[in-house]
């Protein structure tokens, strides 16, 4: 049986998909604070890790983190389009895949850069607001209900800027929206 050639992008943040990025932005958050408590306390045994070998188990997991929710966005896409006999790789899909790719790279090289220049307290709120900004650029004309998230995003962004020691807070929040997301929007 041939697939049909459709217009309809297969990737979307709908359903388990949601779910599964907003638990992996859970843990990447809750993996990185560990890390750096475990690291200020000098009875921890990540109390003796050099700074260097910190920022690169960091940066690991966040890397992890944006690889697990690219697989959990592509297998949704893959799933969706078996289920409905379309391509998944048409036209939109690639160009909705370039943008986030292009997205997210961009967003980690922000990142890297602003960790090398010693402006640690804007990693987060950048990641933030480049991340509703990534979100709203590959939204779907259909699903406007993804400027929540977008919005969620943003807010956040703006008040880990004013408060940085919240950054632990504003990504769990973000990952709970993403879980929330998911539940209530599942197809």
């Amino acid at each position: 049986m041939n697939s049909q050639d459709t217009s309809e992008v297969n990737f979307s943040l709908k359903g388990f998909a949601s779910i599964q990025i907003g638990i992996y932005i859970l843990l990447a958050a809750y993996l990185i604070k560990q890390l750096l408590q475990g690291f200020l306390i000098d009875d921890n045994f990540v109390g003796m890790l050099s700074v260097e070998l910190l920022e690169i188990f960091v940066f690991s997991i966040i890397t992890l983190t944006f690889l697990l929710s690219f697989l959990a966005l592509y297998f949704k896409g893959k799933k969706t389009a078996k289920r409905n006999n379309f391509k998944l790789w048409n036209t939109k899909t690639k160009k909705n895949f370039w943008l986030l790719v292009l997205g997210f790279i961009s967003l980690l090289l922000v990142l890297f850069v602003l960790n090398n220049k010693g402006l640690t307290d804007f990693i987060t709120p950048t990641f933030l607001l480049l991340y509703g900004l990534i979100i709203f650029l590959n939204k779907n004309k259909k699903r406007k209900d993804l400027l929540l998230i977008t919005i969620i995003s943003l807010l956040l962004g703006i008040l880990c800027m004013i408060i940085p020691s919240y950054w632990y807070y504003a990504l769990f929040i973000l990952g709970v929206s993403h879980i929330t997301y998911g539940v209530v929007v599942k197809n």
